[in-house]
């Protein structure tokens, strides 16, 4: 499979080249500056383009099979995340093309807490991490609005650091995934296993999933 990631230098992203190329998928790696190359897995190929940019998701997906979205604004530009899907979704329309896209667990519904969102529920999603979380949440209104893309949105649990790859975790849809501890978490290296996972055998067509321990 021909898969482009943007992002790629990224927590997230860098992990996902890497399973990617680990199955023999072939790679090209997008960054928004020059001096990441040397971040980047050799062999992936090095690309520089913007996923907000939609003349560069245009000509960056022309060839693949898949494209992946990995990208997190600043600090204080978190409103960019919806202007990079409605960017993705422009650039991809009508080309048949996959969109797979990191997103964010505070849409996700809290299991012990009717109609809740992870988003209002501190123990989840800390008042410093509200303004994110927020954001994703109108990341995913506009994939949720478009029809013209295939495309998948996936939801980390509410805490994602780096770790372990160990390929075993639970999938679910809209709620957020707890363990008998109360705990909601997942290593970046098994979040890439399930993107991956989800790029080869496709389950989730405009919709979204999310994963955890």
């Amino acid at each position: 499979m021909r898969i482009t990631v943007f992002g790629a230098a990224g927590n997230v992203g860098s992990r996902v080249v890497s399973e990617a190329l680990s199955r023999g998928h072939e790679v090209t790696a997008v960054v928004r500056d020059a001096a990441r190359f040397p971040e980047l897995h050799p062999d992936a190929e090095a690309r520089v383009g913007d996923a907000a940019r939609v003349t560069d998701v245009a000509a960056l997906s022309t060839g693949q099979d898949l494209v992946i979205s990995a990208t997190r604004p600043a600090h204080g530009s978190e409103q960019d995340l919806a202007d990079t899907a409605e960017a993705l979704l422009a650039g991809l329309t009508g080309t048949g093309i996959r969109l797979l896209t990191v997103g964010g667990a505070g849409s996700l519904t809290v299991p012990d807490a009717v109609d809740t969102m992870a988003v209002d529920d501190p123990r989840f999603v800390p008042t410093a991490w509200r303004g994110i979380a927020l954001a994703c949440n109108a990341q995913l209104d506009v994939f949720r609005a478009d029809d013209g893309v295939d495309w998948t949105y996936l939801s980390p649990p509410a805490n994602l650091e780096p770790g372990t790859r160990t390929g075993a975790f639970r999938v679910g849809t809209d709620e957020l995934l707890i363990d008998a501890d109360g705990v909601s978490a997942i290593s970046m290296e098994d979040l890439a296993v399930a993107l991956i996972d989800e790029a080869e055998q496709p389950k989730h067509h405009r919709s979204r999933f999310t994963v955890a321990y």
